[in-house]
């Protein structure tokens, strides 16, 4: 039964066979068999991307030195009373900034004005003697030459009177100096600064030399110092002989303009431990927002590059041969450009080989391309000129 099946399933394929050879396909196996989806239509052409493009920007590009730096005061002093007393009154508040000359702290004065009282009595009494001592010489001069009055007792009036001019001399010394620890008194700002926390209450008994009452820091002009390394150095020194280094600080994280300086130290020896010089500038500071101990950064400017070459920096893209670019090769197909880069410039970035000026720089939707793909070119946003 078996083998009776086998056999008309041969004698049937074999029939179909034999009719399809001499007859054509039959319509009931068109809808069966059917020729390859790719053998019966065209290969669909590949649709191009839409991709942004960017010309290539030339410009005389500054050389810059970019460097942390941290700002220290021009001038620090920790306040301190010279003359013994208690507090009186602080007339300036902790964190104020003061001018020079401006009343800091008042000690008690009333000892002083005594002390300063009793010398000019004192001298006032001496000034009278000594008066008397010159009459009594005059008198002399006269009396000496009748012979009333003897050369011992002439000489005797003459030293009295040289002693009394000494006494009123010693008199307005000390009135001098009974004026100067008054004036100790008062305690004032030597110079324009801030002032920090106050450490001696009203009350406070203070002594010559003992705990400092404040400290007071000029923050305007301030210093800003950083370490360039030894091959910066060369560099710096060679811009140097062409005039003073403007130097340009910024706080990070701010948006503010850069404050601006002047180079105007570098020290006289390098650090063999670290091959780096100690260098500062000085900045104006007039907003007074750089405070003493704050961490900068500090850009010098030491020269110009002509010719420069930048692209936006969303354009670059990177791999494992590098940093790249996408340019439009002919054909509207994208190419891949291998790129050394140079500094930064607002949004845009220096590239020093890889590409030239007549280049159309892709700058969008890089992750949906690659080279040799086909692309709709389309003009980007104008980017905003570099800052200068």
């Amino acid at each position: 039964m078996r083998i009776w099946k086998i056999t008309t399933a041969v004698v049937v394929i074999a029939a179909a066979a034999t009719y399809v050879h001499f007859n054509g396909e039959p319509a009931f196996l068109s809808g069966l068999i059917s020729k390859p989806a790719d053998a019966a239509a065209p290969a669909q052409a590949m649709q191009a991307m839409p991709v942004p493009v960017a010309a290539v920007v030339k410009k005389t590009l500054p050389v810059y030195l970019d460097y942390t730096a941290r700002a220290e005061a021009i001038r620090s002093v920790a306040l301190q009373a010279k003359v013994s007393g208690y507090i009186l009154e602080q007339a300036a508040e902790d964190g104020v900034d003061v001018k020079k000359g401006d009343t800091l702290y008042r000690i008690d004065p009333r000892d002083y004005q005594v002390a300063l009282d009793q010398v000019k009595a004192q001298a006032q009494r001496n000034q009278a003697s000594l008066s008397y001592t010159k009459a009594s010489l005059t008198r002399g001069n006269d009396l000496i030459k009748t012979g009333f009055l003897s050369k011992d007792g002439f000489d005797q009036r003459s030293s009295t009177m040289q002693q009394g001019e000494a006494t009123v001399a010693a008199d307005n010394a000390a009135i001098q100096a009974a004026e100067i620890n008054l004036g100790y008194t008062t305690i004032r700002a030597p110079f324009d600064g801030r002032l920090g926390r106050n450490q001696a209450p009203v009350g406070t008994l203070v002594n010559v030399g003992g705990t400092s009452l404040n400290t007071l820091v000029q923050v305007s002009p301030i210093y800003v110092t950083f370490t360039p390394s030894e091959g910066d150095l060369a560099l710096i020194q060679k811009a140097k002989t062409n005039g003073p280094i403007v130097a340009e600080v910024t706080i990070p994280g701010d948006k503010t303009p850069p404050r601006k300086g002047e180079l105007t130290f570098i020290d006289n020896r390098i650090d063999a431990a670290t091959g780096t010089i100690v260098a500062r500038a000085t900045i104006g500071n007039d907003d007074r927002s750089l405070l003493p101990g704050q961490y900068v950064n500090i850009r010098l400017q030491i020269g110009e590059t002509p010719n420069t070459l930048l692209v936006p920096q969303v354009a670059l893209g990177s791999s494992q041969l590098g940093k790249f670019v996408y340019v439009i090769d002919e054909g509207n197909k994208v190419g891949m450009r291998l790129v050394e880069l140079g500094q930064t410039e607002g949004e845009l970035i220096a590239i020093t080989k890889g590409i030239t000026e007549n280049d159309k720089i892709i700058s969008g939707n890089l992750q949906k391309i690659g080279p040799g793909m086909p692309v709709n070119p389309q003009t980007a946003s104008p980017t905003p000129p570099p800052a200068s």
